[in-house]
This record gives structure tokens, C-alpha cells and sequence, in this order.
């Protein structure tokens, strides 16, 4: 799961996100997977542990592609309107990444 890069904390994926509502243009970059990555790398974060700031290139961007089909996938999941994510995109990615093991471990 996403740590800061500064401080080793773990970060939810839900702030991070909420972070980046900030942006004009969120919506749109969730049409197009190239620009929501090329956003994400570039965007400027804030560690909520230790307020220091990192570029988002230095999150495991495995992980970043995950979170863009889950946005996607779950369509109500962002309030635009209070810019809050309403899902648990931690907890549905670690979920997903389970699945994804089990399915390997499955086919051996």
C-alpha cells in the first residue's frame, strides 16, 4: 500500500485522491488512463502525518492504475459537489490485490 515517501507512513488512497479534486479538470481525467497518470505523477501531494509535500512519481503507480479502474469502475464513488471520495479505494484495492493473488495461487 502507499507509503509517504518522506515519512514511511501509510497513506490512504481516498486523501490522496481527495487531494487532487482540486484540479479543474478531474473529471475529464477519468476518461483517458494516460492523462490520469501523467496528472498523478505530476501532481504536488501533501503527507497528512508529516505536511511535507512529494510528487505523486514517487507512489507505486501500479497501484495509481488500480485506483483509476476502480474510480471508474464505481462510477457515484466521488462527490464532486463537497470534493470528498465516498469509497474505501484503500480498502478496495487491498481487496483487489488479494483476488488477484488467490487467482494466481488458483491456476498453479
Amino acid at each position: 500500500m502507499a507509503r509517504c515517501p518522506i515519512c514511511g507512513e501509510a497513506l490512504k488512497w481516498e486523501e490522496l485522491i481527495e487531494q487532487m479534486l482540486t484540479l479543474e479538470n478531474f473529471s475529464e481525467l477519468l476518461t483517458d488512463k494516460g492523462a490520469f497518470i501523467s496528472a498523478f505523477e505530476e501532481f504536488i501531494f501533501m503527507c497528512p502525518h508529516c505536511k511535507e509535500e512529494f510528487y505523486g512519481r514517487h507512489l507505486e503507480m501500479k497501484e495509481a492504475e488500480k485506483v483509476f479502474e476502480l474510480l471508474n469502475d464505481f462510477k457515484g464513488g466521488i462527490d464532486y459537489e463537497n470534493k470528498k471520495v465516498k469509497l474505501k479505494l484503500t480498502n478496495l484495492l487491498a481487496l483487489d490485490m488479494m483476488l488477484e493473488e488467490w487467482d494466481k495461487r488458483v491456476k498453479r
